[in-house]
């Protein structure tokens, strides 16, 4: 009975190897994607721009629409939005001022302008000053008034706001509680000249002024050019009532400031006088007062009206005990201790920033989930290798090794090129290496024994005896 040599037995199977497919983006992806892109950048700097610069609207209570009140409102308005200021007015008229305070004490009104005699809204806080008005005591020419005191006794005509200037007069001088106030002092006519009224019985003319208006005006240097002029007295008692009513301020008539030709006055005179305030309600925000004061004091030339008034727009006094507190915006960017930007939005960038780094993040992610499988890492190939080092022990001879090296050599050939465009990446590149070289002197290593100990015939053979007979 003859035996014949069987063939080699096969090698068990080798584990499937996963393929991770690249699919390459083509030019419709990249136009797309990037417009989303740049899409996604528009929405987040438009956002943000509207985001930062809302327009707030600020009512803005005014007395009468000729009045100055009403005029440099107008003003304000149009520097506003001259200068792209998310701020906004919105002018609201009263027939007078005090209707315009009263708007303002309710809360109807975000900002008002008073004079520091009028009834104060408790919850009004300064922004700027944008006036003085200044109190001139005037007598007939070579008739001196010697004193405050003297002053009182005279029969008194007042030129200036109305009503509101008589009684601050008569406030001043304390002589509001006495039986003949009425005819001591008096309002005077509108536009009557000053030699007029001294000539009807008036001892003293008291005119209640705008400072820049006075500057501007020649109508005192007219007067003063008349027959008998003038006299301009000083108020001996300035600081005394300054420091009794807070609503007084200490002021100066410089010299020459009525008239420079003759020179009225020829020395400084001492005397007192009111402020004009523009006021802010006290809960207006401290980011809002304090542009509302950079773009006034930023923009005083542009606010000037014609007749000279908050043509010297001075800041608000910033002292605790101050007749009217400054508010606390306006005392800031005064005393340059405003925020800057990174100061007042650090926060809020920081978590914009975030915001936007896990946008990111998501966007790329579903690029790459579109457009592109993710690399396939060096050491998920390294368990490919290790699995045909398993099988290298199986290997009964030269034809199965040599499957196993073409095999082997193939998986090495595919990182090479991964690597090159980018479907392979480098992490775990040193168990790669490892795994490759550990498998290659395996197979090197049983193909030399393989060689020293061939296999018998005895060894693969079936020996299969038949009986005959």
């Amino acid at each position: 009975m003859s035996a014949e040599a069987p063939s080699p037995a096969p090698l068990p199977p080798p584990s499937p190897p996963v393929a991770k497919p690249v699919v390459k983006t083509n030019r419709a992806q990249i136009i797309v994607f990037t417009l989303l892109t740049l899409l996604l950048s528009a929405v987040t700097v438009i956002g943000g721009r509207l985001w930062l610069r809302n327009s707030e609207l600020l009512v803005f209570a005014v007395g009468d629409a000729k009045g100055p009140e009403a005029k440099f409102a107008a003003k304000l308005a149009t520097v506003l939005k001259n200068n792209s200021s998310r701020l906004r007015l919105k002018i609201a008229p009263n027939p007078d001022n005090a209707r315009a305070l009263a708007q303002f004490d309710r809360r109807d009104a975000s900002l008002a302008i008073l004079r520091t005699d009028a009834r104060v809204p408790p919850r009004a806080r300064a922004i700027a000053i944008l006036e003085h008005d200044v109190v001139l005591v005037l007598s007939p020419g070579g008739k001196k008034i010697k004193s405050l005191s003297e002053l009182k006794k005279k029969r008194i005509a007042v030129v200036g706001d109305g009503e509101n200037s008589v009684n601050f007069v008569r406030s001043a001088l304390e002589i509001a509680d006495s039986p003949d106030a009425a005819q001591r002092v008096q309002q005077a006519p509108p536009n009557t000249p000053f030699d007029k009224l001294f000539a009807s019985g008036f001892a003293a003319v008291i005119a209640i002024e705008h400072a820049s208006k006075i500057v501007k005006d020649k109508t005192y240097e007219q007067y003063a050019k008349r027959p008998g002029g003038f006299t301009l007295n000083a108020i001996d008692a300035a600081k005394a009532l300054a420091r009794k009513y807070p609503a007084i301020s200490e002021e100066t008539v410089s010299t020459g400031m009525l008239s420079s030709s003759p020179a009225i006055p020829d020395d400084e005179v001492d005397t007192i006088g009111l402020e004009w305030l523009l006021v802010a309600q006290s809960s207006m925000s401290t980011t809002t007062a304090a542009e509302l004061a950079r773009i006034i004091y930023e923009n005083k030339s542009e606010l000037a009206l014609d007749d000279g008034f908050a043509s010297k727009i001075e800041p608000a006094a910033t002292d605790k005990d101050a007749f009217i507190v400054a508010h606390q915006g306006a005392a800031e960017y005064i005393n340059d201790d405003t925020k800057s930007f990174m100061d007042r939005y650090s926060d809020v960038m920081y978590l914009g920033a975030a915001a936007l780094s896990i946008i990111g993040s998501i966007f790329a992610a579903i690029y790459t989930k579109i457009t592109r499988v993710a690399p396939e890492k060096a050491s998920e190939l390294a368990g490919r290798i290790l699995d045909i080092g398993e099988r290298v022990e199986h290997a009964t001879c030269a034809e199965h090794l040599d499957e196993l090296q073409d095999e082997l050599e193939a998986i090495l050939r595919g990182a090479v090129t991964g690597l090159r465009d980018g479907t392979v990446s480098g992490d775990g590149m040193d168990t790669f290496k490892l795994g490759y070289e550990l498998v290659r002197d395996e197979i090197a290593l049983r193909r030399d024994h393989l060689k020293r100990h061939p296999a018998t015939p005895d060894e693969n053979l079936v020996v299969v005896k038949a009986a005959n007979g």
